[in-house]
């Protein structure tokens, strides 16, 4: 009798304000992986990036698994990955380290402009689609709608103070970068060692399905 093949466990975490709706075009198949999709919880007050991640790390229930992450979701696989041995990293529309970070977040950084962003207007969806995407969102509100889930003012304000102020000096070893060659959030001028994806943008995860479904699969199981 021939024994199945064991499924790859794959945790799929979204970025900044977004649900996991944003990976329901994104099939991996199902003979060969098995899916898990994350969601943002709301941070304890005064709670660290680290002491976060510790608490998602928990909702992992398998080992070694392949851990995904999109825009600050990718930030957070990261420090998860510091915590729980993993199989792969893998960060989508990201970064690795401060030094990819934009000159805008960096000098957001030293003068706290940051935090004057008027996220307590998080039920405008519009202004909300602007911050969590970067993208002219004029034509696309419909589509954000769908996806946008997370509105509370102490996450918000919370999960824009930790991109900014992220802490990594080096990239971890082995992580594998997927980047749109017009991510407007993090310019790909200053992103290094990625996989470039020709003309997608901060949101491709949604709108560039098709590629992630093609080479995903090959991605994961690469040694």
């Amino acid at each position: 009798m021939v024994k199945p093949v064991e499924k790859v466990p794959v945790y799929l975490m979204p970025g900044m304000a977004a649900s996991s709706l944003i990976f329901k075009n994104i099939k991996l198949p199902e003979d060969r992986f098995d899916c898990h999709y994350l969601e943002w919880i709301i941070p304890e007050k005064g709670e660290s990036l680290q002491e976060y991640a510790s608490r998602m790390s928990q909702y992992i229930k398998h080992k070694d698994p392949v851990l995904i992450g999109v825009s600050f979701g990718g930030i957070l696989v990261q420090e998860m990955a510091k915590i729980i041995p993993v199989r792969k990293l893998i960060v989508i529309s990201s970064v690795k380290s401060t030094k990819e970070l934009p000159k805008r977040m960096l000098f957001a950084r030293y003068t706290n402009a940051h935090k004057i962003l008027p996220t307590g207007l998080a039920n405008n969806i519009e202004l909300l689609a602007k911050y969590a995407f970067g993208d002219v969102v004029t034509k696309r509100l419909d589509l954000y709608q769908q996806y946008l889930s997370v509105r509370d003012k102490y996450y918000l304000d919370w999960s824009i103070d930790k991109v900014v102020n992220w802490k990594q000096e080096k990239p971890l070893p082995d992580v594998v970068h997927i980047h749109g060659e017009k991510d407007a959030v993090f310019p790909r001028a200053y992103i290094d060692d990625c996989i470039e994806v020709p003309g997608g943008t901060h949101v491709m995860i949604i709108n560039r399905f098709k590629w992630f479904n093609e080479n995903l699969p090959r991605l994961i199981l690469e040694e």
